[in-house]
Order: structure tokens, then sequence, then C-alpha cells
């Protein structure tokens, strides 16, 4: 019996390392229920093989109805109540990989960043090929009929991270699951993206390093301090 539950937690160790690559930074995000639009975020980093707290943690705002479960690297449970969907105005709950960095201008750092313009639209629209996807409006067919414009006159946008929540920018993006999920600048509960005022994002952006595959932890607190158990082998308080 003993023989058989070690193999079973090898197998399963195994599975969680084939899913992830070797994660050395990740963003925790805990919030106390699922339709509480605030919450806290700490930062966390891997040396030497244990995981050490990096800064303060922050308060955060996020989607205005809460949270559903997302699409990302986890698996969501199948008695799930809340799963996010197109609209719903909540923020998605699991682990995500973080993709570039953004902003309105030049920012001098190691992460990978873009700059963004008035005339690249992120795709909301659940029926067009592109949806989910980040575009160029000037190379592309625009058959798309909802947007979010990348650059505008409010500073949301003026430093950001994409989410890679549902596929966003590849191929197998599921039409109503969800899309244009960012970390950015805003002071009040957003439509699904969590949020913080700019000195924190710019802060976080300076810290992120590609080469430590950087993610997004994100969910109820219960469910977070499992997955960071399950997944990161980082105990929560």
């Amino acid at each position: 019996m003993q023989k058989i539950l070690l193999i079973v937690t090898l197998l399963v160790s195994l599975m969680y390392a084939e899913k992830l690559p070797d994660t050395k930074q990740l963003i925790v995000v805990t919030t106390q229920g699922w339709n509480d639009n605030s919450g806290r975020l700490q930062r966390y980093e891997k040396s030497r093989g244990k995981w050490h707290k990096v800064g303060k943690a922050i308060d955060i705002k996020l989607g205005r109805n809460g949270l559903g479960w997302g699409r990302g690297l986890h698996t969501i449970p199948k008695d799930a109540r809340y799963i996010k969907k197109e609209g719903d105005g909540r923020a998605p709950a699991g682990i995500f990989e973080l993709k570039q960095a953004f902003g309105y201008a030049p920012f001098d750092v190691m992460y990978p960043y873009k700059v963004y313009k008035e005339t690249d639209h992120c795709v909301d629209d659940v029926h067009s090929k592109l949806y989910n996807k980040i575009v160029d409006s000037t190379k592309v067919k625009v058959g798309y009929k909802s947007k979010e414009h990348m650059k505008f006159p409010k500073n949301y946008y003026k430093y950001g991270i994409v989410v890679n929540h549902n596929h966003i920018d590849e191929v197998g993006a599921i039409p109503g699951a969800g899309s244009c999920i960012f970390i950015h600048i805003k002071k009040v509960p957003t439509a699904g993206c969590t949020v913080m005022d700019e000195a924190q994002m710019k802060e976080v952006i300076k810290w992120l390093d590609a080469g430590k595959h950087p993610k997004l932890l994100q969910g109820v607190k219960e469910d977070v301090k499992k997955m960071a158990k399950d997944y990161f082998s980082l105990s929560l308080e």
C-alpha cells in the first residue's frame, strides 16, 4: 500500500512539473470571497529552492462582481460555482502565465515590454475570429464589433501586463470564456482585470524577470493556498 501511495505521489509531482516550467516568481492575489471586488497582492520569489516574500502586500481592486474560475494552467474544479464568462464583471481565478508588459511610451526594463498605440485593439467580440487577440487595426480586416483600445486618453493602460487567460494572442481561445485580461492601473473595480496605482504597477514590471517564468496565482484565499501548495510547493499563511 505504501508503494502504491509513493507511486501516486510521484506521478502527481511529475504531472505538475510537466504543466509548469520552473517558476521562480509569483504574483499572488487573494480575496476573502468569490463576490469580493478588492483583495491583496503579494509578490514571491524563489531562490536556492525556497520561496520568499518580495516587498509589502498591496491593496488591489479586481472584477466589480468578484471572481470566476478562468482558463489557464490549473484545472477548473468540477463543482465550480463561478466560471469566468465574457461580460460577467468577474476577474479570472486560477494560475496564469504572464505575457508581455505594455504601456503608452518606452519603459527601460528587462522584462519584455511593448508600446501600444491608439490603433491597437484587444478584440472582445465573441463572434470574431480575432476574439481575445491584440491586433493592429491598420493591418487587419476590422470586422469585429467590440474591442478595447490599448491606448486612450485615460492612464489605465499607461503601464500594464498581459495575463494569459483563455489563450490571449494564441490559438485556442474559447469564444465567450473571457478576453482581454490585464494587470493595469486603476483605482476602482473593473470588468475583469486586476488593478493598482501607477507607482505599484511600475514596481511590479521592474521586478519581473522572464527567465524566472513569472505567474499570476489569483483567487479566494483558501483556493489560492491549496494551488500554491499543489503547484509550487509554496506554503501561504
